[in-house]
Formats: structure tokens, C-alpha cells, sequence
């Protein structure tokens, strides 16, 4: 029997394999998008309704396409006819997360914000206990991950895009001038060009995507995290809560309303890259930690005053994240590889879309190459921040 035949193939159906596929087939190219379960099954990264939309990070070059990237999410919603982004604005606080330095950036790239004293703070969001100055951007919210993937392979498909789902890339071998893919029931597609969205599951697939030793020489070390996230009941339901950021000496954590995924009761808290590595998310076994359990616990007695400190849910997640926490995006004749580091990469998806699908349709390698932001392509740079990119 004859490989089916696409002249794009998207691998993988998380958020940035949907907003490549959507960008792809709205450009009016031939899609096909390969899943190994369903997209945004609870294996993968993009599942849920709660991920932080922020526009604060010590980079201005992020901040940037942060603001590139909520212009696609107002289009992807106007398309869509569906919100995927709720208002709730952000803090930034402890010495850590130097909130001078991120209202900073704020101010240059021209984002609505307040840098407060402690006590003030505290008047206006007297659920938390804030340990340093404290920075407010009304502009965040709180991103539908799982609706959004949603949202964007209906978008794509209407478009002429196909999903095939069960579909567990085995390899890929370079035949004549594109590629064939392999799955693991023995069935095959050919492509002209390949866009590698694989999330946690790339560690284990770089070996077998046709991509010479040079190329997966300059491949950052992906560190791939099962990640554990708490939710909290909230004291009282009616006040507002935002996300937030902290970092002192002692944690770097983060909160933001659970959504959908804590029924709408609670703050879903986590300790930010708190969790165990692993090899590739294929190796993840779900079960929480008791001792990253406590120390979530101690932490929302110690600093969230708003919240009961007994979580009544909790659930593991896949991060991904380099050295910088810069994401990996490039291309190698056909292939572009994409990974937009989960530990916090949900905000640009959009953005990873057409920036990906616009890379995998120029006609050439550079011209394809000089469409990515220069953070993104291989070898990486040393960061641009002590911190990294986060």
C-alpha cells in the first residue's frame, strides 16, 4: 500500500503544533497534523484551562513578542468566537523577582503597570503577605490552554487541515527531496517539509528526525520536569485574585485562578521547575511528591493568607525548558524544529505558530531562518538575564 501523502506535516497537537497547523492552513498550504494521543490530552503540556498570560519578564525582547503574541490571541479569538483569554492582571513580587527591574522593561516596551510599596499592596490584595515592592500589570490573565488548541485545529481543519490522532511517530527518513514519517503501527506519510512540535516527548525523538550531528550538536539540553500544581480554596470567593509571581531566597513560586480545573473554587499554586527530571515525558508516572507537597503547603500558610492551606486537588504536568529557558526554534533544509519551553512558553503561542509555519514555507533555509527572532535560533546565545528568560 502506497504512504499517504501531505505536503506539511506537523507533528505533535499541543499549542504550538495547533497554532502552526492553524497558520499553515490558513496561509492556504496542505496540513496534516500527527498526535500520539488526542490534542491536549492530559499527557502532554496543554491540557487544562489555567495558564498565565503575562507581559513581565526581565527581557525586553520577550516583552516584545509577548505584544506580538496578544494581537494573534485577539485574532485567534475573533476567529473563533470564543474567549481563551480571561482578564485578572499579575503581581511580581520578592527580591527575587526583582520587580524594579521587570516594571523597567514594562516602561520601555510601553506596558500599562504600578510598582508599589509593600503596605500598599497589601491594602489592595490583603490575601497575600508580600515580602519586597510589588509589581501590577492589569494586562494578564489567565489562557484556556486546552479550549485554545481547540480552537485552533477546528480553525485549521475548516481551512483543509487533517488530524490524525493515535498516530506515534516512530522516525523519519529524508526520501529524495522531502521525508517519510513512521508511526509505530507501521504506517507511513510523506512530506515535503516536517515541523517538529513534540513538546516533552522531543529528548527522545531528536535521534530520529534525519537531522545530521552538526545540527543536534547546537540542540540546547532540554530538561524535561514532572511538574506538581496544588489548588487551594479560597477564603473568601469574592475576592478577586490575580496571577502572581514570587521568588525569594527560598522558592520561586507561582498561583493564578484554577479555572475549570479546580471548579472554579480555588488558586491553583506550584513551585516554579519544583519537580522531578525525567528522561521525556513518556517516562512521567503521575504521582505527586509528599515532600513538594508540604513545602507548597507551608508556603501558602507562610504567604497567602486568602487561601485555606490545604489543597482539596492537585496534579502533575510536563515542563520542558533549556538552559536559558530560551525556546529552540530552527530549521534544517525540511525540518523545523519547535520547542517552545513549557515552563512558559503557553502565552506566545500564537506567535510560535506563525512564526514556525512562516520559517517551514520560505523558500529557502535562510530566508526561512531570517524569519526567526534571534533568541530562538541554534547555538543559543548566553542569556540575556542571570535568571533566564522566565
Amino acid at each position: 500500500m502506497s504512504a499517504d501523502r501531505s505536503k506539511f506535516v506537523v507533528v505533535g497537537a499541543g499549542l504550538a503544533g495547533a497554532a502552526t497547523a492553524w497558520q499553515l492552513a490558513t496561509a492556504g498550504h496542505e496540513v496534516t497534523v500527527l498526535e500520539r494521543g488526542v490534542p491536549a490530552d492530559s499527557a502532554g503540556s496543554s491540557h487544562g484551562s489555567a495558564r498565565i498570560f503575562r507581559y513581565a519578564y526581565p527581557s525586553v525582547a520577550y516583552t516584545r513578542m509577548v505584544v506580538r503574541s496578544w494581537d494573534l490571541w485577539r485574532e485567534l479569538e475573533e476567529s473563533s468566537r470564543t474567549q481563551l483569554i480571561t482578564p485578572s492582571g499579575a503581581l511580581d513580587f520578592g527580591a527575587g523577582r526583582e520587580p524594579a527591574l521587570l516594571a523597567g522593561v514594562l516602561e520601555h516596551v510601553g506596558i500599562d503597570h504600578e510598582l508599589l510599596a509593600p503596605a500598599e499592596a497589601s491594602h489592595r490584595w490583603p490575601q497575600f503577605e508580600f515580602d519586597s515592592s510589588v509589581l501590577w500589570h492589569p494586562g494578564a490573565g489567565v489562557i484556556d490552554a486546552e479550549t485554545s488548541v481547540e480552537a485552533m485545529i477546528s480553525l485549521a481543519s475548516t481551512q483543509g487541515a487533517r488530524l490524525f490522532t493515535g498516530w506515534e511517530m516512530s522516525g523519519i527518513d529524508r526520501v529524495g527531496h522531502g521525508y517519510m514519517l513512521h508511526n509505530r503501527a507501521g504506517e507511513e506519510i510523506h512530506a515535503d517539509r516536517v515541523v517538529i512540535t513534540a513538546g516533552g516527548w522531543l529528548p527522545s525523538l531528536l535521534g530520529r528526525l534525519s537531522l545530521p550531528a552538526d545540527f543536534l550538536a547546537q540542540v540546547p539540553a532540554l530538561q524535561v520536569l514532572q511538574e506538581q500544581a496544588y489548588h487551594f480554596p479560597y477564603r473568601d470567593r469574592a475576592a478577586p485574585w490575580p496571577t502572581f509571581i514570587h521568588k525569594d531566597e527560598v522558592i520561586g513560586a507561582y498561583g493564578l485562578p484554577g479555572g475549570r480545573d479546580a471548579s472554579y473554587q480555588g488558586q491553583k499554586v506550584a513551585e516554579y521547575c519544583g519537580g522531578r527530571a525525567i528522561p521525556s515525558a513518556g517516562h512521567q508516572d503521575g504521582r505527586v511528591d509528599p515532600a513538594n507537597r508540604d513545602r507548597i503547603v507551608a508556603y501558602v500558610e507562610r504567604h497567602l493568607p486568602g487561601l485555606v492551606p490545604e489543597p482539596y486537588a492537585e496534579t502533575t504536568c510536563v515542563f520542558t525548558n533549556t538552559p536559558t529557558e530560551d525556546f529552540v526554534l530552527d530549521r534544517y533544509d525540511g525540518i523545523t524544529l519547535v520547542s517552545p519551553c513549557s515552563g512558559h512558553g503557553a502565552k506566545f503561542a500564537p506567535l510560535i505558530g506563525s512564526l514556525a509555519a512562516n520559517a517551514a514555507a520560505a523558500s529557502s533555509v535562510e530566508a526561512g531562518r531570517n524569519l526567526i527572532p534571534p533568541e530562538f535560533l541554534l547555538p543559543h546565545r548566553p542569556a540575556h538575564h542571570e535568571e533566564g528568560a522566565w
